[in-house]
């Protein structure tokens, strides 16, 4: 029989011995650590996905697996924002992240606390272009690369963050830091690696995006890129460094099958966001040479009636649950008065108030929230921090600029559709005739006219300034800065400070007859 076993074993084609080394890879999961419903999806929309407990399904029975993950992992959800990145170290040091690269989102709550998740992280966090302006040496907390067994191979991984880091955090958190060419640093860190390591692959595991026109889940595999998107982003970095494979993360693509770069022969991923998909990239090795012989890579949705989900994991996040459901009942302040739908106007009670604390908390004149970014009443009595996240579930952030009165005319225009308003509106009073027609609107501020020529500070969020539908006389002032600060974290300062004694005035925006 073991003669027998071996003549068979003999006779099986020379591919059938290769060695091949699976790595997974995430990017942006922005705190969703559970599977939940595919809402977004018109054939699957009750259908279960995504989640760390899947993940760690579906990789713990790939043994010869490297998971790895390209930033952005916490901020985005009561459990990862309200822990401040904790859980996520927790669960990933559970799950054997081999590393991970730093994204912007993960200083928002400071460098100190992304360096207390650091230390409590199992697995090294990367950032090779990262250093400190004042003395030029590498931010001590990251490393530039990291090496990793696997099967007997040994694969190098750069960590490369995204120059957009100075803008794209609160500004203050990282002003003292130099992010530095990404396409640059990669370059000179893969050569460095080669000639010191002499890893067997090359992976740069990056926080910036293929970037151009690239956008969703997507399968760009057969399409050819156009030369003016070599400039930038992971392309760029591809053919600077010429690693085997590029990691990227930021945008919230997914590359369905990667996009291999003709020129310097790496393959380029990207993960989606939210964690319910897993770029799955199959290293093969040669088995007569050892070498690296082809890699390929596909986006696998994580449905749970696939991967099933680990039991382990689950009670891990149940854990995180309970804390978080504590937290989120923390009385924060009280409303005397329940604020939903006006009476009055095209504006609403909890608009009203809404756009009032972001005024208050910002200075400026007037404020600006998109009707539909406001996705629930407040009730009488105590609030908690879960009914402010309820008013308001997304990661928007505030933008201040000026515009001039006759912008602000052209703005409501674009936003009153058939007479009904798109936009909330604190510091003006509005009425008009026809709602396209921005000549037949007035503005009133403190009981005065609002000329066309009058500059008026304005406080909006990102979502509006940066593509949002009827957003577009935002972007006319190209000084605006986005300040960085969540706009849920400013309405829970603004109740605590002002609890809420009756109805904001209404009636701020009304039709003429």
């Amino acid at each position: 029989m073991k003669k027998l076993l071996a003549a068979i074993l003999f006779c099986l084609p020379v591919s059938g011995w290769s060695l091949t080394i699976d790595v997974y890879h995430t990017s942006d999961v922005h705190g969703w650590y559970y599977s939940r419903p595919a809402k977004w999806d018109k054939e699957n929309s009750t259908r279960i996905i995504g989640g760390f407990a899947a993940l760690s399904e579906l990789v713990k029975k790939d043994k010869n697996s490297i998971l790895l993950d390209s930033g952005d992992t916490f901020q985005g959800t009561p459990e990862g924002t309200l822990t401040k990145g904790m859980a996520t170290a927790k669960i990933m040091n559970q799950l054997g992240y081999a590393a991970a690269t730093v994204g912007n989102h993960d200083y928002d709550y400071s460098e100190a606390n992304l360096k207390v998740v650091i230390s409590s992280s199992a697995f090294p966090w990367l950032g090779a272009n990262v250093y400190v302006k004042e003395s030029g040496a590498s931010a001590d907390y990251l490393k530039p690369y990291t090496i990793i067994e696997r099967a007997g191979k040994r694969i190098a991984v750069i960590g490369i963050a995204g120059q957009h880091t100075v803008t794209s955090t609160l500004p203050s958190n990282v002003k003292h830091l130099e992010f530095r060419d990404e396409a640059q640093e990669a370059a000179r860190w893969t050569k460095e690696v080669r000639e010191k390591e002499s890893p067997d692959a090359v992976i740069v595991l990056a926080h910036i995006g293929i970037g151009g026109s690239v956008f969703g889940k997507v399968d760009i595999s057969t399409l050819t890129l156009p030369d003016s998107q070599a400039s930038f982003g992971t392309l760029a970095v591809a053919r600077a460094s010429k690693a085997d494979v590029v990691f990227g993360g930021h945008n919230h693509t997914g590359l369905m099958k990667g996009w291999r770069d003709p020129e310097s022969g790496a393959l380029i991923a990207e993960s989606y966001f939210g964690l319910t998909s897993v770029s799955k990239l199959t290293l093969d090795f040669d088995d007569k040479t050892g070498k690296l012989k082809s890699t390929s890579v596909e986006l696998v949705p994580l449905w749970v009636d696939q991967t099933g989900e680990d039991q382990a994991v689950l009670a891990a996040l149940k854990v995180f649950s309970a804390e978080v459901d504590k937290e989120m009942g923390t009385v924060i302040g009280e409303s005397a008065v329940d604020m939903g739908p006006s009476q009055a106007g095209l504006d609403s009670d909890i608009g009203n108030w809404f756009t009032d604390a972001m005024r208050r908390q910002s200075g400026a004149d007037v404020a600006f929230q998109n009707t539909a970014g406001i996705r629930s009443d407040l009730k009488k009595g105590s609030v908690r921090i879960r009914d402010i996240f309820q008013v308001m579930p997304f990661e928007n952030t505030l933008v201040k600029l000026t515009l001039t009165g006759s912008q602000i005319k052209r703005l409501l225009s674009d936003n009153l559709p058939g007479g009904s308003s798109k936009l909330q509106v604190s510091g003006l009073k509005v009425s008009f005739k026809q709602p396209k027609d921005p000549a037949s609107f007035t503005l009133e501020r403190n009981g005065k006219p609002v000329g066309d020529d009058e500059k008026l500070t304005v406080a909006t969020n990102n979502y509006l300034t940066t593509g949002g539908t009827g957003g577009k006389v935002f972007n006319e002032d190209a000084a605006s800065v986005d300040t960085m600060q969540p706009i849920r974290e400013l309405l829970m300062d603004d109740i605590k400070a002002n609890p809420v004694k009756a109805l904001p005035e209404a009636g701020r925006i009304i039709r003429l007859e």
